[in-house]
């Protein structure tokens, strides 16, 4: 755990801190810092839109970064974090103090988010036997004049939170295949949710699946040695009101099924996952926060792989809600557990604000908006503002793409009342969605993420899961509480 605190004046324990600041703050009129003639220096560069980062000649402090102005206002381009990213790679100090005497609100809270998920690296999983920089970031200062405590405090409390439940998704996501199966998730979420008495886990196996007629969760499931799982995970923060439910894709791994991909597409399979890892870290955050809301998570866990019992193209599945799909691509598995979870989530509770799924579903979402932007699908127009604005908000953006009957025909099956893919290779990922619309009652707003460009964070020719779009959810919920009270 990372620990904050708010400070209205420099801690004493400044010989333990990287200073992170601008060039023109106060704090760099403080007696320990006026007179030193390399902060000089370092405001200059800083003034010219350069990095001024030293561990030399900094006393004090530990380690000095001055991080040029405009980006302290950048929320669009996350300049700031582009310039702290490098230096937390190899960081020098186990304590950060952090000016935030002039910083957008939103570039604070990605910040922040970034600072608290120092928490998690890929080396925590132990499977790297070289010794590493094992200097960890344990405690943020956050500097602030007196008058802004009291609007900072419940930001901060929130945005650890958050933090703390994208460390749990990323935790799992990173974890290797062959050890993250549908059971293991189901363990996992079941020893993070036992330290909230608010939060219970239901779990249908591979027998309820068939029993209970996910027909689409089961013909994914079945071709694999490591059964497929359905997870609900309840969160009761209020006895009585709407449930507000969230479903993720869980592919723990995705060969493609007989539909095989090539061994470059296969690579990063493991994170196919990323959608339900996502929504058992936002119901950790929920709970750590305390919301006064109830809430149910649902996870749909498979591995696609092959074998004797695989699907085959051309099978047709029925769904819990009695629609049959045939299934032309195996490798279109997402959107198949996804309708069966969607359906189910959408018959478990009498009263439903909304349901919301997110995905690693389509490769073709990121050809269309890149790797900063999740996809958006949604007819209804109060939930696709709400989330555009929450998206804003928190740094954590979704741009929309359309969904209506014209892309009816994408999905029409001679066989079946569907089917999984169009044969026309046009419009993937909004043909996905429409697909999914047909699982939700019309009655019940449904919104659909494709996170693929988003879901995991991409450097140096490596991928690891990003824990977004939690920030975008919490934000969303937290608003949406704010209207509804």
């Amino acid at each position: 755990m990372i620990h904050y605190r708010l400070v209205t004046a420099l801690p004493s324990e400044q010989e333990q801190c990287h200073l992170i600041t601008r060039p023109d703050s106060p704090l760099l009129q403080q007696d320990a810092l006026r007179n030193n003639p390399l902060i000089a220096e370092m405001t200059a560069r800083a003034a010219q839109g350069k990095l001024a980062d030293t561990c030399f000649g900094c006393g004090p402090f530990t380690r000095i970064t001055l991080v040029p102005q405009s980006a302290w206002q950048d929320n669009l381009t996350d300049s700031l974090l582009a310039f702290l990213r490098p230096l937390f790679a190899s960081p020098a100090c186990r304590e950060v103090l952090l000016d935030c005497t002039h910083i957008h609100d939103t570039v604070l809270a990605k910040t922040l988010r970034f600072l608290f998920n120092q928490q998690h690296r890929l080396t925590d999983l132990g499977l790297k036997t070289t010794t590493q920089n094992d200097t960890r970031l344990t405690h943020i200062h956050a500097y602030c004049p007196d008058r802004e405590l009291a609007r900072l405090e419940p930001l901060f409390k929130q945005q650890q939170a958050i933090a703390n439940g994208m460390v749990a998704a990323r935790r799992l996501a990173d974890i290797p295949s062959e050890q993250c199966t549908p059971q293991f998730v189901v363990e996992e979420a079941q020893r993070l949710c036992a330290a909230f008495p608010a939060l219970r886990c239901e779990v249908l196996d591979e027998q309820a699946i068939v029993e209970q007629g996910l027909g689409l969760l089961h013909a994914v499931g079945k071709g694999a040695s490591r059964p497929p799982r359905l997870l609900a995970i309840h969160y009761e923060g209020a006895s009585h009101g709407a449930v507000r439910s969230y479903v993720g894709k869980g592919i723990t791994f995705d060969t493609g099924g007989l539909w095989l991909k090539d061994g470059a597409g296969m690579y990063t399979m493991k994170y196919d996952m990323c959608g339900a890892a996502n929504v058992l870290g936002l119901m950790l955050s929920i709970a750590e926060l305390a919301l006064p809301v109830r809430v149910m998570g649902v996870l749909a866990l498979a591995e696609n792989a092959i074998g004797p019992d695989a699907m085959q193209p051309g099978s047709v599945a029925r769904a819990c809600n009695g629609m049959t799909v045939e299934i032309n691509n195996t490798d279109a598995e997402g959107r198949l557990v996804l309708s069966d979870a969607i359906a189910w989530a959408s018959q478990h509770h009498a009263q439903t604000r909304y349901i919301i799924d997110l995905a690693t579903l389509t490769g073709a979402v990121v050809k269309a908006l890149g790797y900063e932007l999740s996809g958006l699908m949604t007819q209804d127009k109060a939930l696709r503002s709400a989330l555009t604005l929450a998206g804003e908000q928190s740094g954590d953006e979704v741009w929309s793409l359309p969904l209506d009957a014209r892309l009816k025909k994408q999905t029409e099956s001679a066989i079946a009342d569907l089917c999984n893919t169009p044969t026309n290779n046009a419009a993937i990922s909004a043909s996905a969605a429409w697909l999914l619309h047909h699982f939700c009652p019309a009655d019940i707003p449904w919104a659909h993420l494709d996170v693929s460009g988003t879901a995991l964070w991409r450097e140096g020719g490596k991928s690891v899961a990003s824990g977004r779009p939690i920030p975008l959810l919490m934000q969303h919920l937290l608003n949406d509480l704010v209207k509804e009270a």
